[in-house]
C-alpha cells in the first residue's frame, strides 16, 4: 500500500508519527512544513515540504494545491492520511487526481473537544473515513468513527 501522510509540523506531526506501527510497514511519503522538529523527526523518510502559513492564506493555498496536484500524480497513493491542519485541505479535495483508488482518512486532533477545527470542517465532505478521539467530537462530525486517544 502507498500512503501519503499530510500534516502540519508540531503536534499534528507527532500524532501521525505515533501511528508508526501501522504506516511503517507500507511505502510512504510525507508532506509537512519545513521546521526543525519535522526535519529531525522525519530523518530518513521521503518528505516534501508544503508552504506555510496555510490558515486563511490564499497564496499558500494555491501553492499547496499546485504541490498537491504534482504529488498526487507522481506518488499515486492508495490512501491519504492526515491529522490536519491546513496543508491537508488541497490534498483531500484534489485526491481524485491520484486515481480512483485514492482514499482519505482524517484523524481529528486530540486537543479540540468543544468545537470543530477549520481543517476538519473543510476536509469532512471529501473524507472517506473521519476519525475522532473523544465522544464529544462526534456531535460535530456525523458518521465519524470514535478511536479514542491515539497518543
Amino acid at each position: 500500500m502507498k500512503i501519503l501522510l499530510v500534516c502540519s509540523s508540531g503536534g499534528h506531526l507527532t500524532q501521525l508519527i505515533s501511528l508508526a506501527p501501522w504506516w511503517s510497514e507500507h511505502e510512504r511519503h510525507w508532506v509537512t512544513f519545513d521546521t526543525e522538529d519535522a526535519v529531525s523527526k522525519l530523518e530518513g523518510e521521503r518528505v516534501t515540504f508544503a508552504h506555510s502559513p496555510t490558515t486563511r492564506n490564499v497564496v499558500n493555498l494555491l501553492r499547496n494545491a499546485r504541490l498537491a496536484l504534482h504529488l498526487l500524480r507522481r506518488e499515486s497513493p492508495d490512501v491519504i492520511v492526515s491529522t490536519g491542519a491546513g496543508a491537508a485541505v488541497p490534498f483531500f479535495w484534489l485526491r481524485r487526481f491520484a486515481g480512483p483508488q485514492a482514499r482519505t482518512v482524517y484523524l481529528e486532533v486530540i486537543d479540540r473537544v468543544d468545537s470543530p477545527t477549520l481543517t476538519g470542517r473543510l476536509c469532512r465532505p471529501v473524507t472517506d473515513l473521519f476519525c475522532v478521539q473523544w465522544p464529544e467530537q462526534q456531535r460535530f462530525y456525523r458518521g465519524s468513527v470514535l478511536l479514542g486517544k491515539v497518543w
